[in-house]
């Protein structure tokens, strides 16, 4: 299970570099935020970048717009929890220095009380 959670990470983190779409870039004060397509124009994902580094929240979907992780990056290091998607599950990871040290499994309704 472990293995899957730091596969669908990994994935997440990797499909930055294998863009084909050109991503929508603003400027929103000392930051950058990017937002990334999939070929059939949905959001594939978004969020900021800080003196060229991933910073802030980053949310990925899938090609019909339904969440897949949301996850937060400071200075270009993963951090903090991250909650992965799957269509019956959720996956809460937590992150110290980019390196996964724990993860639990959520029930869906989990995640809605914790709002």
């Amino acid at each position: 299970m472990k293995k899957s959670v730091i596969l669908a990470a990994l994935l997440f983190s990797g499909m930055l570099i294998a863009q084909e779409t050109k991503p929508e870039l603003e400027a929103v004060g000392n930051t950058v935020k990017a937002t990334y397509y999939y070929e059939n124009g949905k959001v594939q994902q978004e969020g900021f970048f800080k003196d060229g580094k991933l910073d802030g929240v980053w949310v990925s979907y899938d090609e019909k717009g339904n969440k897949k992780a949301v996850g937060e990056y400071t200075n270009g290091v993963k951090t903090g929890k991250w909650i992965f998607f799957n269509e019956d599950s959720l996956k809460e990871v937590a992150y110290v220095d980019s390196k996964v040290s724990s993860v639990k499994s959520l029930q869906k309704n989990a995640l809605a009380n914790r709002n």
